[in-house]
C-alpha cells in the first residue's frame, strides 16, 4: 500500500462513515480494485481510518461531548441524574450501548469468520441499507426532535446498531433508520444516532488499534496509516457538517438508490 493509496482510501473512509453508504462495503470495493491484499497491514489500515473518522466525530460533537460527561456527573453528585436534558441523555447513551456491546463481545469470531468473501457481504449489506433507509422513510412520521427523548428510543437505536456489527453494515444508516423509526426528524435522528454510536465505536476502534500496535513491523507502515487517519479524519467532519445541512431539507432516498445501485454492481460483478 503506498501513501496514494492511503490517502484515497482515507477519503472514501471519511465520505462513507457518516452518510449512510456502509464505509466498511466501500472499504472492501476499493481496496479490491486496487488489488490490495486481505493482510495485517490492509487490516491495520483498515483499523486505523476508521479510528480516524471516530475522532472526527468525537472533534464534531466535542461541546455536546462534554456538556454530557458534566451534567452526567453532576446528576449523579446531586442525586438527581434524569433532571438535566443532557445528564439524562448521557444515561441514553449508555442504554443505546448495551446491546451492540453485548452482542458484539459474543458474536466477534462468528462475525470475523463471515469477512471470507468481503465483496459478497459488501453487495449484500449495500442492497440491506437501501431497503431500511426507503422503509423508515416512506412509512414512518418524522416531526420529533432529540429533546423528547427517551429511553425506548435509546434502546431502539442501540438494537438497530447491533445491525452494524456484521460486514459490510452501515453503522450510521442502521442508527439513523432506529431514530427515524421512533419518530425523529432526519436532522435530530442523525444527530442522535451519531452520539448515541460514538461509545461503541471508539471503544471499538481502540481495541482493534490494540491489535495493530502487537503487530510486526506496524513502526514502518506509520506514514501510510497517518495519511489514511489524517484523511479520513478531515473528511469525516467535513461530512458530518455536510449531511446534517443536508438533512434538513432532503430525504433519505438519494442514499438509498445509490446503496440499491451499488449493491447490484457489486454482487453482479464482484
Amino acid at each position: 500500500m503506498t501513501l496514494l493509496h492511503a490517502l484515497f482510501l482515507g477519503i472514501v473512509q471519511g465520505l462513507t462513515e457518516f452518510i449512510p453508504v456502509s464505509s466498511t462495503a466501500h472499504l472492501f470495493i476499493f481496496s479490491h480494485l486496487l488489488g490490495l491484499p486481505s493482510n495485517d497491514r490492509t487490516f491495520s489500515f483498515n483499523v486505523i481510518v476508521q479510528l480516524g473518522t471516530v475522532f472526527a466525530l468525537l472533534l464534531f460533537f466535542w461541546r455536546d461531548f462534554w456538556q454530557i460527561v458534566k451534567s452526567f456527573l453532576l446528576g449523579i453528585r446531586d442525586k438527581k441524574p434524569f433532571d438535566d436534558f443532557h445528564s439524562r441523555l448521557g444515561w441514553l447513551v449508555i442504554v443505546a450501548t448495551i446491546p451492540a456491546g453485548l452482542v458484539g463481545l459474543i458474536l466477534n469470531q462468528f462475525v470475523k469468520n463471515m469477512s471470507g468473501d468481503p465483496l459478497l457481504w459488501a453487495g449484500i449489506r449495500l442492497l440491506f441499507t437501501a431497503l431500511l433507509l426507503t422503509a423508515v422513510e416512506y412509512f414512518d412520521k418524522k416531526n420529533r426532535t432529540l429533546e423528547a427523548a427517551t429511553w425506548m428510543d435509546a434502546l431502539t437505536v442501540g438494537l438497530f446498531q447491533v445491525l452494524a456489527i456484521f460486514p459490510g453494515a452501515s453503522r450510521s444508516g442502521s442508527t439513523m433508520a432506529g431514530a427515524m423509526f421512533r419518530g425523529f426528524d432526519r436532522p435530530s435522528a442523525a444527530r442522535f444516532a451519531f452520539l448515541m454510536s460514538a461509545p461503541i465505536l471508539l471503544a471499538a476502534g481502540l481495541y482493534e488499534s490494540v491489535q495493530v500496535i502487537i503487530l510486526p513491523n506496524t513502526t514502518e507502515f506509520l506514514p501510510v496509516l497517518f495519511t489514511g487517519f489524517a484523511a479520513s479524519a478531515g473528511v469525516g467532519w467535513l461530512a458530518i457538517r455536510w449531511l446534517l445541512g443536508y438533512l434538513r431539507k432532503h430525504s433519505l432516498y438519494i442514499f438509498a438508490a445509490y446503496c440499491l445501485l451499488a449493491g447490484i454492481v457489486v454482487l453482479i460483478f464482484k
